[in-house]
């Protein structure tokens, strides 16, 4: 059994259905890639995990039946989320943002400095005020500040330079080359995720299509399910 396990998982915007079979497997120290277009579903994952929406199916963590749980509870169990959008506390500190989420474990102040020295050069300033590729890095530091077993990246360079790109995709090498911490990430970008990724699950319409090693993913199957 993985650390996350989705099966036959289906959820539901009031009476319409947007998730209809989606299953996917994340083992400890794993990182899966969940792909698709817009609009299959990927975002609607995220929110199945954390208990956001109704669903229905098995949602384990852990070997924990997740569909009994609140979203904080989720989170204590070990699931650690960047949403889509930031959502950073805007009117706190760098720093503020970093304590206010932050949970007994490996990652503290000094490692997350040490990840993205920006933060630190920033610690005392107003979130708001700071680039969008700085908010990202900070919304990162936040999940990681909970010291979490598995981090969920959605859409997490997603919009921002391409330098500032670079420097994420840097920081999430080192997190799997360092720690050895379970991801599940969502990005369009295969060329980097090939260089990180273990696996990857495919979603159009709201159902898992293709399932397979990074290095079973063929241009066919990109061309069919992931390009335009």
């Amino acid at each position: 059994m993985g650390l996350l396990s989705l099966s036959s998982l289906k959820a539901y915007y009031g009476e319409s259905q947007a998730l209809f079979d989606v299953n996917l497997e994340v083992n400890e120290g794993e990182i899966v890639a969940l792909m698709g277009r817009n609009g299959t579903g990927k975002s609607t994952t995220v929110k199945s995990i954390f208990q956001m929406i109704p669903t229905k199916g098995e949602l384990l963590f852990s070997g924990k039946n997740l569909s009994k749980l609140k979203s904080f509870q989720i989170s204590r169990l070990g699931a650690g989320l960047v949403p889509e959008g930031r959502r950073i506390f805007g009117q706190l500190s760098v720093k503020e943002n970093l304590i206010a989420a932050s949970r007994e474990g490996r990652w503290n102040l000094e490692e997350i400095n040490n990840l993205f020295p920006k933060l630190k050069e920033r610690s005392g300033q107003v979130a708001s005020s700071l680039s969008g590729g700085e908010q990202q890095m900070l919304a990162i530091a936040r999940a990681l500040m909970t010291n979490p077993r598995l981090l969920i990246l959605d859409e997490a360079t997603e919009g921002l330079a391409p330098i500032i790109r670079q420097e994420i995709w840097s920081a999430i090498k080192t997190l799997r080359n360092d720690t050895g911490l379970a991801i599940l990430i969502i990005d369009k970008s295969i060329k980097e995720l090939r260089q990180i990724c273990d696996k990857v699950v495919i979603l159009e319409k709201g159902r898992t299509v293709w399932r397979g090693n990074i290095d079973q993913l063929s241009n066919e199957v990109t061309q069919e399910f992931i390009g335009v």
